[in-house]
């Protein structure tokens, strides 16, 4: 059995009776999260890219909980700086954490670290996505990403039982482009992310998921604090 949380933003715990893994975690700079740091358990974090809205809570969670973490090589080797216990991949590869196996996969946007002191911007690799097997369940993390055409390619290649799908604008692609993405994809669930934390991504994620329905896609919103077994 699968057991997902949504912690708001792009955060998303995914777990087994015993072990989990969080995406992405962005506690403390959210003020719709309705957890801290301090309260996620959890055995390994992944990351997407470096924005600090992914990133931020990456160091307190994997310190607390001798977690590992895993992102792309440059990313991964900047957390090590931090005496964090990192796996680095790159695009394509496959990392098998024992409960759950992690593909890293394309994204198109941007990542680095804004060093505000020095007035500089440090390359930090990629950004990406990541297809997660865990708990007998094939779930996608699409990251922070516009709209591209390989999406129907990994859609075709992979069953994919649950999406992230981010739908903000702005930062992201939007809802329409989100609900092309959602119909290449093709997964049985479609989960919105990466909206309302911030005025310029507001948007409406039950028009979104109305707009699934109408295409005949599962979609289904998910707050701040939600779970859902599969």
């Amino acid at each position: 059995m699968l057991n997902i949380t949504y912690h708001g933003h792009s955060s998303v715990q995914l777990g087994t009776e015993e072990k989990s893994l969080i995406i992405d975690p962005f506690l403390r700079g959210n003020e719709l999260a309705v957890v801290k740091p301090e309260d996620i358990k959890t055995d390994v974090v992944l990351l997407t890219h470096a924005h600090m809205d992914h990133i931020l809570d990456a160091e307190p969670i994997a310190k607390a909980n001798e977690a590992k973490v895993v992102a792309i090589v440059e990313l991964a080797t900047y957390m090590s700086w931090k005496g964090l216990d990192t796996i680095g991949m790159n695009m394509g590869g496959t990392v098998d954490l024992d409960f759950a196996k992690a593909k890293m996969i394309q994204a198109f946007h941007t990542s680095g670290i804004v060093l505000e002191e020095e007035q500089r911007i440090m390359y930090a690799g990629l950004p990406a996505g990541f297809i997660i097997d865990i708990g007998g369940k094939t779930v996608l993390h699409a990251g922070d990403t516009s709209l591209f055409g390989d999406m129907k390619m990994i859609g075709d290649r992979h069953n994919i039982d649950v999406a992230f799908l981010p739908i903000g604008g702005h930062y992201t692609m939007g809802p329409e482009d989100a609900l092309q993405a959602a119909e290449w994809f093709n997964a049985k669930l479609t989960i919105p992310v990466h909206y309302d934390t911030f005025p310029a991504i507001r948007q409406d994620a039950e028009q979104f998921v109305q707009q699934l329905a109408a295409r005949g896609l599962e979609g289904r919103v998910m707050a701040p604090g939600d779970s859902i077994s599969l």
